[in-house]
């Protein structure tokens, strides 16, 4: 084993931390390269693995969502991000959100800690050569001369959106004589700070929203940028129209203070219930962080300032980070990639994570897992698997691999980051029409197939030879 040759995994996001690991759970060197911090990126802000320059959460923890699914996948298959995660989460309602810096900080030290894993810090500009097993997992901010270089092999031009980050503040400086503690609907505990808003005000911040500067985005005007509809700026859904927030990251329903009166005096709840209403997530294990939730924006900061201090209870707002925006790249994945993660032209090549066109933290995760587990796995001359696309997991892995799925065929003319959904997944034989059991039904069988899965692709190889291991 000490004459096999390392395994390159080119950056240490969320999904090149996860390849880099289960490389070496399955006994291989790897050699982890990050160009942080001798290069910086438009949105890290450390030079730890897995940062979480967006949200920090992981999204719903209940199985029969579509997050709450990949996250009980991925702890199935011994994900190491996703156990510490679990690890280093905070309060977030039904939510996995996590203390960013702790959980960042802690990935780092563990790989560091590996004698298996070799990390550099420097720029890669050109993808290794030909002879190398590599699993190339730079994410959206890849650098320009390693994004030139990949547009040279892959013969294709890369494809591009723009990204934004929510701003943070102190929770010492929110006023809770007007915000409240609650999560919605009163599921679970009262894991959020709300600020409600009442019709003029509303009015008022949408209309500064609509008026305020903003900050130049770079290699596009910003007319002509194309957002994630899953994460567009909060000025983006002012313009959209009046109601917009109100529907979205603003939505009032299921929120009430206390201190409004009883929440079952139905002329009470009609007249105090609150027009809209700002929530923020814990961001630290202390409580001492919070971020607004759905306020990723592109304002320049002074303008963030003048205007999230008009939300009730953020009039003394002080600011820990402000948004920042930037642009994302990806690869045209169905015209290029396997549902191994390997491309079709270069076999010991796998990607991984957002440059695949998987969106948010857990697709880059479950890409990491997947495209390390099969470059250990061709390392040691067993050949690569695909996951059933029952599961979540194999289920993103086909959508930005097959060319063959007729169903599929518009969105793959238009290839636009996908991220995990139920309507990934094969229909139900049996039509089920209410919403959550249909979707619990979804989960029970994606469970069941992975667990079939991973247990006969065990039986078909000896246990040394076999990187995957998973729990009970």
């Amino acid at each position: 084993m000490s004459q096999q040759p390392s395994i390159k995994v080119i950056g240490a996001g969320l999904a090149g931390t996860e390849a880099a690991w289960q490389i070496a759970r399955a006994g291989l060197k790897a050699t982890l390269i990050e160009m942080r911090p001798s290069q910086k990126s438009p949105a890290h802000h450390s030079s730890e693995f897995a940062e979480l320059v967006c949200s920090n959460s992981f999204g719903s923890l209940s199985s029969d969502r579509a997050a709450g699914l990949l996250q009980h996948e991925l702890r199935y298959l011994n994900s190491l991000v996703i156990n510490t995660a679990d690890k280093y989460s905070v309060p977030a309602g039904g939510a996995l959100a996590v203390d960013r810096s702790q959980f960042s900080s802690s990935l780092t030290k563990t790989l560091e800690k590996n004698e298996l894993i070799t990390i550099e810090r420097n720029e890669l500009k050109e993808l290794p050569g030909d002879s190398e097993i590599t699993v190339l997992a730079t994410g959206p901010l890849t650098s320009k001369d390693l994004s030139t270089d990949i547009r040279q092999f892959t013969g294709l031009d890369d494809c591009h959106f723009f990204d934004a980050a929510s701003p943070i503040i102190e929770g010492e400086s929110i006023d809770l004589s007007i915000a409240f503690r609650a999560s919605r609907y009163d599921k679970g505990d009262a894991d959020y700070i709300n600020c409600p808003m009442n019709k003029n005000q509303y009015i008022a911040f949408r209309d500064a929203l609509l008026k305020a500067e903003q900050s130049e985005l770079k290699d596009f005007e910003h007319k002509e940028a194309n957002f994630f509809e899953g994460c567009l700026p909060i000025e983006e859904l002012a313009r959209r129209g009046e109601e917009t927030m109100r529907y979205g990251p603003l939505k009032p329903i299921g929120l009430w203070d206390p201190r409004w009166g009883d929440l079952n005096d139905k002329d009470l709840r009609r007249a105090k219930r609150a027009y809209a209403v700002v929530q923020l997530r814990q961001e630290d294990r202390n409580g001492r962080l919070w971020n607004l939730v759905g306020f990723q924006t592109n304002l320049k900061w002074g303008e963030q300032k003048r205007i999230i201090k008009m939300i009730p209870g953020l009039q003394n707002a002080e600011f820990v980070r402000f948004g920042v925006m930037h642009r994302n790249t990806f690869i045209e994945s169905p015209k290029l990639l396997e549902p191994t993660l390997q491309f079709i032209k270069r076999s010991n090549l796998f990607a991984a994570g957002q440059i695949t066109g998987t969106e948010g933290y857990l697709a880059a995760v479950a890409g990491g897992w997947l495209a390390g587990t099969n470059a250990a796995l061709l390392a040691k001359n067993c050949k690569p698997i695909t996951l059933p696309p029952t599961t979540m997991i194999g289920a993103l892995t086909h959508f930005i691999s097959d060319l063959k799925d007729e169903r599929n065929q518009k969105s793959k003319r238009s290839f636009q980051p996908m991220p995990p959904n139920f309507g990934l997944l094969p229909e139900l034989k049996i039509r089920i029409k209410e919403k959550r059991n249909r979707y619990a039904a979804y989960r029970d069988r994606a469970l069941n197939d992975l667990k079939y899965a991973s247990e006969n692709m065990k039986s078909q190889s000896t246990n040394h030879l076999h990187p995957l291991k998973v729990n009970s």
